[in-house]
């Protein structure tokens, strides 16, 4: 894997990992335990899940360390009574948490459109699995659309974070918690099986909680103030159209704030591969292989996957002028990729869906052909 990597945008990031506090000691961990762990130490306070491979470690972990740490652990009957829980419990201005894989993160649709137009903040991680349908139990990259698109009905999004290491998954499950709170929505953080299961070393990095607005909207009883009112249905002529209008304008606030993304060797790149998550891995040593022969390759990847970074796409196209776009779906990304671009650069895909595990040389060799 890749040991050094050029970062051009804030938050910094060594090695992939977005920075949250000062180095320690590493510990071994797999990814699944990192998340839970990450949710904990950053004040989750309400987990609940319904099982499912390949992220069933973290339940299992939770339901150890949630009583431990003071907080609450329910298995769910299903995911609908688990996303449904989570409404409950952020509405009481709660830090909560579910998890899935991809048919369980389907199940969890119609509640995250309520949860969005209901400004609730909470986390959801999908530990992606194989399909359509149940498919199978290996990584994959396939729910991009339902996850950035918005899965549920109406207007909304979601802000959804791609790790690319275990020590990534730890420091954006803490941010997660931290943004959700801050905008009043949920954000999804998007691993797969590949980056669940595997083990890694990772530095234990500090939560710092950051000044947060307080939850005066939240459902903790009326005493001394007026009572709140949480909900997603509005009937008032033009109540709802002013309503998606505010929710609009904070999803631009968040567009103009909140975009992360890691640029490797892209300077001076007459091919740039845009890859998240563990395709990115895949996709940076290939880059590494492919520089060592002399070609001028690089990598964009993007962290957040909503918002998307649109202008950084934008701006290397006028000096890139191929893209070739590597997912482990049959074509997801590859379609926000041209809309960026434009018409401005040539943009290719490579993808191997249903939980194929791909190889640096396979992505080189597909690099050699385009170029």
């Amino acid at each position: 894997m890749p040991v050094k990597r050029k970062q051009t945008k804030k938050p910094s990031t060594e090695s992939g990992r977005v920075k949250s506090g000062p180095a320690k000691a590493k510990v071994l961990r797999r990814g699944n335990e990192a998340l839970a762990e990450a949710a904990i130490n950053a004040g989750c306070s309400f987990y609940t899940a319904y099982p499912i491979t390949p992220q069933n470690e973290i339940p299992e972990y939770m339901s150890l360390r949630m009583p431990r740490a003071g907080g609450v652990f329910i298995q769910a009957e299903s995911e609908l009574a688990a996303i449904n829980m989570v409404y409950g419990a952020a509405a009481t201005g709660a830090r909560a948490m579910t998890t899935s894989s991809s048919p369980g993160i389907s199940l969890m649709q119609e509640a995250l459109s309520y949860m969005a137009g209901a400004e609730l903040p909470a986390v959801i991680a999908n530990v992606q699995r194989g399909g359509p349908g149940l498919g199978n139990i290996s990584g994959s990259q396939a729910d991009y659309f339902q996850a950035v698109k918005g899965g549920g009905h109406g207007d909304y999004k979601l802000l959804v974070y791609a790790p690319a290491s275990v020590q990534e998954i730890r420091d954006l499950t803490m941010r997660a918690f931290d943004k959700a709170d801050q905008y009043r929505t949920p954000a999804m953080i998007m691993a797969d099986g590949i980056l669940g299961q595997m083990m890694e070393p990772i530095r234990m990095t500090p939560y710092r909680k950051k000044p947060l607005p307080p939850k005066s909207w939240a459902l903790t009883g009326c005493a001394g103030r007026k009572p709140n009112v949480i909900k997603s249905l509005y009937m008032g002529e033009g109540e709802l159209e002013r309503r998606n209008n505010m929710m609009q304008e904070k999803y631009r606030r968040i567009m103009g704030k909140e975009v992360l993304s890691e640029h490797f060797m892209t300077g001076g790149a007459s091919l740039v591969i845009v890859a998240f998550g563990i395709a990115a891995r895949i996709a940076c040593s290939a880059v590494e292989a492919l520089r060592s022969k002399g070609r001028r390759v690089g990598l964009l990847r993007p962290i957040t996957l909503w918002p998307f970074p649109e202008a950084e796409l934008s701006s290397l196209a006028k000096k890139t002028k191929k893209f070739l776009v590597f997912e482990l779906n049959s074509g997801q990304m590859v379609e926000d990729v041209r809309l960026s671009i434009n018409g401005q650069a040539e943009v290719f895909f490579y993808g191997r869906p249903g939980g194929a595990i791909v190889s640096p040389e396979e992505v080189a060799a597909r690099v050699e052909k385009v170029l």
